[in-house]
């Protein structure tokens, strides 16, 4: 009989909602988790992919002597260390390069790079460098030579968005946590006055059914608002949402193992080239956006970081040239006085609504463990219970628990190409064997696609062990091939069809509908920077 009753229900399950299964489950806490899409399919998936404290908060609050940006950014250091301690196959340092094109800003960016060093402590990753001209385009032969006086670097972390989730994910449910993916929250179920449960719907098989909690945590980042006023339809909001566009190039457009960013472009936005699985990531816009399950790039916005992509960098980008690009809701806590949403800090909040939802708000992926502890803290004090210290400061998540060496040579020694073990390993971990083991005894051990690493066991693994419903959950969000390469993903979508049939039993008209749906929205993803001046409803396969 299904288990209907929870200590503590959790909406949303990206990195802030995981985060928060993974902390509670920790503590002892009987915890269900909701996600009405795919985990990690908004805005955590969409990241920049960088873990960093943020770097122009700081020089902001030097300037205006701000004490809470200050300490946001402190925060942000040394929750970055615990981020790439925990999942080490996951995150790892990056060394970025800054050009510099006026010698007053030589000395400038560098005083506040060594206060970033500074702030980090014993979380330091590496020693910010002055670099001369003539090094920076060694190191990085991207860089804009024009008018070029010399270069900063400093160091900050990358990761892999969407394989965090999941990993958070995983060790939630080891704890006990149950997981539910496309089961959306239809209403709040209340007494007296008091929300004590949740009505769903399963978006794919369309069951409805009732969880009884304790508390409800509300950690739907851009949609935090939609939960809330679910709850009171008159409170005000409390969230700003804002689009960030990325794209996604061949490697020859950055071979450098090190990325080179603009932390302030001539309107304000942060620019940046970073090496991302075998690619080049580019981005980002900054301008308001609209709430949307699947926002995309528009014309404008892809117009643009071409145009800044070749003005800053020496990419010579064309749209041809675009092998992805991806658009996510940065969510925002409303500050007022503010005049775009650029200037808005990343800091979080927490809010209890009058029927006692307890919502988690704003931050950024840094961040996520931070806000878990502090929701977690708080969901303690609105039930009641005795305080349990938080254990997430130093635990290793699913993946991460055996040394790299060791699973690397384990994979090598198998037998697999060497592109194949270097992906198994960045987005499986220690869990990379099992995968293996599923390739030889299955006889599933063929690529997917003939241009990209990723094998058939990677899917059959996905299907059972984390939470694959649909093709794009496995082909976006699990194996990176749809994020990395869209026409790639679109070619794999039969034989990713085909053996999903079988372990979710799908009839062939629950499979024509899934194929349908999928390629409709890697059409719609491939359409803005595939066919200028047609909308992506006017593209065809």
């Amino acid at each position: 009989m299904e288990d209907t009753t929870y200590d503590l229900i959790i909406i949303g399950g990206g990195a802030t909602g995981s985060g928060v299964a993974l902390d509670a489950a920790l503590r002892g806490l009987k915890v269900l988790l909701l996600e009405q899409n795919d985990f990690a399919e908004g805005t955590s998936s969409r990241s920049t992919k960088l873990i960093h404290g943020g770097v122009r908060y700081l020089e902001s609050a030097v300037k205006h002597l701000d004490r809470e940006q200050y300490d946001l950014v402190r925060e942000g250091l040394h929750e970055r260390r615990k981020f790439l301690h925990n999942a080490p196959h996951l995150a790892h340092p990056i060394e970025l390069i800054t050009p510099l094109y006026h010698w007053v800003e030589l000395p400038y960016v560098y005083a506040g790079l060594v206060l970033y060093d500074l702030l980090s402590g014993k979380a330091s990753l590496g020693r910010s460098r002055l670099l001369p001209a003539s090094k920076a385009r060694t190191i990085n032969p991207d860089i804009d030579p024009r008018g070029l006086k010399g270069a900063v670097s400093y160091w900050d972390g990358a990761f892999r968005d969407s394989r965090m989730v999941i990993a958070l994910l995983q060790s939630a449910e080891e704890l006990g946590a149950r997981l539910l993916n496309h089961t959306e929250v239809t209403a709040l179920i209340k007494e007296n006055g008091k929300v004590v449960g949740v009505h769903t719907r399963d978006r794919i098989d369309e069951d409805e059914k009732e969880y009884r909690t304790e508390l409800v945590v509300n950690a739907t980042g851009p949609f935090a608002d939609t939960i809330r006023r679910m709850d009171d339809p008159s409170l005000s909001p409390v969230m700003e949402v804002s689009s960030g566009v990325h794209l996604v190039l061949p490697e020859r457009f950055l071979p450098s193992p090190d990325g080179v960013l603009i932390p302030k472009t001539r309107d304000g936005r942060v620019l940046f080239a970073l090496p991302y699985l075998g690619h080049c990531l580019a981005g980002t816009t900054d301008r308001p956006g609209q709430l949307s399950e699947d926002p995309r790039p528009t014309e404008v916005e892809i117009d643009y970081l071409i145009e800044h992509l070749n003005g800053y960098f020496d990419l010579k980008v064309r749209r041809e040239d675009i092998l992805s690009s991806f658009s996510g809701l940065r969510p925002l806590v409303r500050e007022p006085g503010k005049d775009s949403t650029a200037s808005i800090v990343r800091e979080y909040v927490t809010d209890r609504s009058p029927g006692g939802v307890l919502t988690i708000a704003g931050g950024k992926w840094t961040s996520y463990r931070a806000m878990a502890e502090t929701a977690v803290d708080q969901a303690y004090e609105m039930m009641g219970h005795s305080p349990v210290p938080c254990r997430t400061h130093d635990y290793p998540v699913v993946g991460s628990r055996s040394p790299r060496d060791e699973i690397l040579t384990l994979l090598r020694e198998s037998g697999l190409e060497e592109d194949i073990a270097r992906h198994l390993y960045t987005h499986y971990g220690d869990q990379s064997p099992q995968i293996l083991a599923l390739a030889e005894t299955e006889k599933v051990g063929a690529r997917i696609h003939p241009d990209h690493p990723v094998i058939e066991a990677e899917l059959l693994y996905a299907i059972r062990h984390e939470y694959v419903r649909k093709p794009l959950d496995f082909l976006i969000r699990r194996c990176s091939l749809g994020l990395l390469d869209i026409q790639a993903a679109k070619e794999s979508l039969p034989a990713v069809l085909e053996i999903m049939k079988h372990p979710l039993g799908w009839d062939s008209q629950r499979a024509a509908t899934m194929e349908e749906e999928a390629f409709e929205k890697l059409a719609a993803a491939s359409g803005s920077f595939r066919s200028p001046g047609v909308t992506p409803a006017e593209n065809t396969l």
